[in-house]
């Protein structure tokens, strides 16, 4: 049996773009990934967020805030990766690979920022 990926997107109030993305994520590969969402400030989810997500078929009605206190304890971190020397090497390329590709392809490429 294979083990999901665990994936956190944190930002400060857990009310939008964290909501989003958790949402979006579990909506195109939640069988693939364990997600969860939590801000450092959290307030509410913001009612936009909801209706912009449904515009695209993604339901986050019932999604609320949290503070990321409230995801301590949990491993989300590839420094929580167990096993041989090998298997925890391979936990950090997979995420350090995964993290390139989507900064290239997302923020370099996609012209948000300068840079290779």
């Amino acid at each position: 049996m294979t083990k999901t990926k665990r994936v956190l997107f944190l930002c400060t109030h857990n009310s939008a773009r964290s909501q989003m993305a958790e949402g979006i994520l579990r909506y195109l590969a939640g069988d693939r990934y364990t997600v969860a969402s939590a801000g450092h400030r959290p307030t509410a989810v913001h009612p936009l967020a909801v209706e912009v997500l449904a515009e695209r078929g993604v339901d986050i009605s019932a999604h609320r805030a949290k503070d990321v206190g409230e995801l301590l304890g949990q491993e989300f971190d590839p420094a929580a990766a167990r096993g041989t020397q090998e298997e925890r090497w391979a936990a950090f390329r997979d995420v350090r690979d995964r993290l390139w590709e989507w900064i290239r392809a997302e923020l370099v490429e996609g012209g948000k920022c300068d840079g290779a």
